[in-house]
């Protein structure tokens, strides 16, 4: 019996030790190169708005999900809007400036987006805005670092330095927004 109950041990830690295969890409997928040109048109469109009129470069099907990519320029300006993401998390990886940025917490005054606007359909999918968060956790971040947002926490910047440039990467596993 301890020789049986042995060998299921040894059995069991083998099959969980072994690594997974590795994995395949779908039928037809190829990588998906974006230029610098590519970003300078995208931060060009309107350089002086809070926010970028379409700030997805690309949205590529990875496979299970869509990633989409983008750039935004902020400038300096009172302190813009809060949100949260329903379905899709975001990294900002900062290429220029400095900000503020609170995450966590609670949204004040928080409305639900219409389901009908563009940043809802094309930029972050479904989700809330506000005023500001309250009790979140605030973070100084410049040029060269890098933040994951999770999808449903708030985010806000408090404060910009002049302006900060960042490029977005959004792991969308609904697939809410449109690969294009």
């Amino acid at each position: 019996m301890k020789l049986l109950l042995g060998a299921a041990v040894f059995l069991l830690a083998a099959a969980a030790a072994a690594p997974d295969p590795a994995p395949v890409p779908q039928a037809g997928a190829t990588a998906t190169y974006i230029s610098l040109a590519d970003v300078q048109t995208a931060l060009g469109r309107s350089p002086q708005l809070a926010v970028n009129p379409q700030p997805n470069i690309r949205v590529v099907n990875a496979g299970g999900y869509n990633v989409a990519i983008g750039a935004i320029h902020r400038p300096q300006s009172p302190p813009g809007v809060a949100a949260i993401h329903y379905k899709v998390t975001e990294v900002y990886h900062v290429i220029d400036g400095a900000a503020t940025l609170v995450t966590g917490g609670k949204m004040v005054d928080a409305k639900p987006r219409p389901a009908d606007s563009e940043s809802v359909k094309f930029e972050d999918g479904p989700g809330e805005s506000g005023t500001s968060i309250q009790g979140g956790t605030s973070q100084r971040i410049k040029a060269g670092d890098v933040v994951v947002i999770p999808a449903g926490m708030p985010h806000w910047f408090s404060s910009i330095e002049g302006s900060i440039t960042y490029l977005v990467v959004r792991m969308d596993p609904s697939r809410v927004l449109p690969a294009k």
